[in-house]
């Protein structure tokens, strides 16, 4: 099973990697943020609450995106057989070894962490242009430096993290994206 964290700040090319990942390793997709807008959109109890974060570019409080994720994950087993895309999480370190601790608990672990490294100002340049493509509210200048200001400060720790145990593959996330998609695979070529 070839479980992958795609890490990187908001704009860093997550997505867009992963799509490339699940192509080529057929692996099963979980964007947490992707999870959260469709609760938001479909107007559930959790979409509420996640909105509420979302709205102010806070992260969503650890319990309830754990709760999540084990329940996409169980929902999905046959789907997420040859193994998952995590993408969006973890995103602090409480998240790190709470999947760290689900994956055991299913038998398996995080095989390895690619890390898309894009400067500061790219990422903001990315996100504004996407936000006027798409439409999503929440790709705004305001909630931008917001959440790179939280990125910096409760999530990059993870690189340190994740380089502790071996894991982590930093990417140079500019460039061509297939040109970035091949430094991908060959560092999950060389886990695998």
């Amino acid at each position: 099973m070839l479980n992958i964290v795609i890490f990187g700040a908001p704009g860093s090319g997550k997505g867009t990697q992963s799509d490339n990942l699940i192509k080529t390793y057929n692996l099963f997709h979980i964007s947490t943020g992707d999870v959260l807008r469709d609760n938001i959109k479909r107007g559930t109890e959790l979409g509420a609450t996640a909105k509420a974060y979302i709205d102010k570019g806070q992260l969503i409080p650890d319990d309830l995106m754990i709760g999540i994720l084990a329940d996409v994950l169980d929902s999905n087993k046959e789907a997420a057989a040859q193994g998952v895309i995590f993408d969006g999480f973890p995103r602090t370190i409480a998240q790190a070894e709470a999947l760290e601790t689900m994956l055991q608990e299913r038998g398996t672990s995080v095989s390895t962490v690619i890390g898309l490294e894009v400067p500061e100002e790219e990422l903001i340049e990315r996100i504004i242009l996407r936000g006027k493509q798409t439409g999503r509210t929440d790709d705004n200048m305001e909630t931008v430096k917001n959440r790179l200001a939280v990125y910096h400060n409760q999530t990059s720790p993870l690189q340190a993290f994740y380089k502790e145990k071996g894991l982590y593959q930093a990417i140079k996330g500019t460039g061509k994206i297939e040109e970035i998609f091949d430094d991908i695979r060959r560092a999950v070529d060389a886990v695998k």
